[in-house]
């Protein structure tokens, strides 16, 4: 028989078809389902974020509403978190609050992430005066204390919600700005970028193609942290009264204004404090759990 046909049954089988590997995604998301303690975080985030959209629908009186015939009323059946000074039911005002703290600490801290990316984008790629013009601005920046920053964009710009997001995304572009431009002087060197360069490709393609991408991941896991530190400063700035004006339902003005009654009736600044303290917990947990599901030496990288 001739040798062409002595071919083995295996060797005619198709080969299997190569195992394709999870995307660094789906790796990371993963890993963040194990963490439990960004579990717990997380759903604790959801369940004040649902509770702070469906607050029209769930809060039991109006927060704005006056009741003067039982002021400083203590926590009961009627009303769960007590009344404040005015006869205000303190559970609606917190459930409504959670609105106004919950847009200013996604608002500010994207708002900040976004020009910080410009910034550091622009500076690490383009480097020589305008990296170092850039780098003086933002080390003036970091010169103040976040909270003094935002005290005193605040006083330029007087208090309200829209000031106080503009104000804690300033304070936060430096911080954004530097990581960025320090993950951008690693990245432009790097051998795929050079060819990106070498085929013709233009600045803004490299930049907004390839370097910005790959900062992406962490910029997420700093955006994640600082959150809570944006709703920490603008309660802050509520409970010094540049915050949201009043009878705006916002919680560091609500701490405020129980501060006074906090021997008489602390029910008053007691919930809207924990309201802080639940939120900026679970944050932080969950921030935590997406550093370390992106963490590169766990291989998302």
């Amino acid at each position: 028989m001739p040798s062409s046909t002595l071919v083995s049954d295996t060797a005619l089988e198709p080969e299997p078809a190569p195992r394709i590997g999870r995307s660094p995604g789906r790796l990371a998301l993963a890993r963040l389902a194990r963490h439990r303690a960004a579990m717990v975080g997380g759903a604790g985030v959801a369940l004040i974020v649902l509770l702070g959209i469906a607050a029209p629908l769930i809060a039991p009186f109006p927060p704005d509403r006056p009741d003067y015939n039982l002021t400083l009323a203590r926590p009961s059946l009627q009303h769960l978190c007590g009344t404040d000074q005015f006869g205000r039911d303190i559970f609606s005002r917190i459930l409504h609050g959670a609105r106004i703290s919950l847009l200013i600490g996604f608002s500010g801290t994207f708002t900040g992430a976004a020009l910080g990316m410009l910034v550091g984008l622009l500076s690490g790629y383009y480097e020589g005066p305008l990296d170092t013009l850039i780098m003086r601005v933002m080390d003036v920046l970091l010169a103040f204390p976040g909270i003094l920053l935002a005290i005193g964009i605040i006083a330029i710009i007087g208090p309200g919600e829209g000031n106080i997001i503009v104000a804690v995304a300033i304070f936060g572009v430096p911080i954004f700005g530097r990581i960025v431009r320090s993950s951008v002087l690693q990245l432009k060197n790097e051998a795929y970028i050079e060819a990106v360069r070498a085929i013709g490709a233009a600045a803004p393609r490299v930049i907004f193609r390839h370097l910005l991408p790959n900062t992406l991941p962490l910029v997420v896991v700093v955006a994640s942290l600082r959150v809570a530190t944006v709703i920490l400063v603008a309660a802050s700035l509520g409970f010094l009264g540049l915050g949201a004006k009043p009878p705006s339902p916002e919680w560091g003005a609500m701490l405020a204004d129980g501060r006074q009654y906090i021997s008489a009736a602390p029910h008053v600044a007691s919930f809207p404090g924990l309201a802080i303290l639940l939120t900026v917990l679970g944050l932080n947990l969950l921030g935590d759990g997406i550093r370390d599901a992106l963490d590169p030496r766990m291989g998302f990288v």
